[in-house]
């Protein structure tokens, strides 16, 4: 199962984060959006990332050159998946979107592709079959990719088990700790125990019970953690972290994502924006008063 040429649908906060990742270790990608501004923006992102990696001694300054001649920005479908060996899939979490771009690239790409998607909440059995090619997908999925490195690989009853063999081999070669789903669930296993952390954190605050500081500062004192929860949503982002919550029926996780709707109409989405429930690049809870 060689796998050469990657293709990344999505150029948001976390394909920009896999597709890097995967041109540093050594393969061809190409990353396709509906959007130019979303390229550019993910162009940024990938530039700011390599010069951390360059002050943080990981990477040379005269690697980046050549790690950008592997990449390729794209609008045009069908460019993007030109001789693709391997898609990977992170446009927005709402099953309709992702349904319409599988059944978009399952005709136009290769026989040999194999299909992956990096959803962070949903199930892959649920837009499996519209990529034409069930057998052959499966979820694989990043969480921060430099900082937090581990991948999911969840596969749907349909998956090839074959597959599963080469998505781990396929994780260790991006320096990633390959962690198997053995079955479908909704969050894999870490957003499944995140999930339980922001839950508990959104109802503190929309009942009023602690301020978005304080409930920052108790958990990062006691866990000895660098940033609490509301530091975890803004980089994760306020816009995924709201499609999750306003799915969930429960009266807290509603509340919570009726506070996060304010923050979205603002365009407040967290790190990559800006602002969120801190100002970046330099929040609060990064001062070294914040926690004494």
């Amino acid at each position: 199962m060689r796998i050469h040429k990657i293709c990344i649908l999505g150029a948001g906060t976390l394909g920009s984060r896999v597709a890097l990742q995967f041109a540093i270790s050594g393969f061809q990608v190409s990353v396709y959006d509906i959007s130019q501004k979303a390229l550019d923006l993910g162009h940024k992102t990938m530039e700011k990332i390599l010069r951390q990696l360059v002050k943080a001694g990981q990477l040379h300054e005269s690697q980046i050159t050549e790690i950008f001649s592997r990449i390729q920005f794209t609008l045009d479908p069908f460019e993007a998946v030109e001789d693709a060996d391997f898609i990977n899939e992170s446009v927005t979490e709402e099953v309709d979107i992702k349904k319409k771009v599988w059944k978009q690239f399952g005709e136009i790409a290769p026989e040999k592709t194999w299909f992956t998607t990096n959803t962070s909440y949903l199930l892959p059995s649920m837009f499996a079959e519209e990529s034409g090619r069930p057998s052959k997908f499966c979820a694989f999925h990043f969480h921060d990719v430099f900082y937090s490195r581990v991948v999911d690989i969840m596969p749907h009853p349909g998956t090839d088990p074959a597959m599963i063999l080469m998505l781990e081999d396929l994780g260790k070669k991006l320096n990633q700790v390959p962690v198997l789903v053995k079955k479908e669930n909704p969050g894999y296993i870490f957003n499944t125990m995140l999930m339980a952390l922001i839950g508990a954190a959104g109802k503190l605050l929309t009942r009023e019970v602690g301020s978005i500081e304080d409930i920052d500062r108790s958990w990062m004192v006691n866990f000895h953690m660098p940033m609490g929860p509301f530091g975890i949503l803004d980089s994760i982002g306020l816009d995924t972290a709201w499609h999750v919550t306003h799915k969930m029926p429960d009266a807290a996780s509603q509340a919570f994502a009726a506070l996060l709707k304010t923050y979205l109409d603002q365009g407040k989405l967290g790190e990559k924006s800006g602002e969120g429930f801190y100002t970046y690049p330099n929040p609060e809870y990064r001062k070294e008063n914040f926690c004494q």
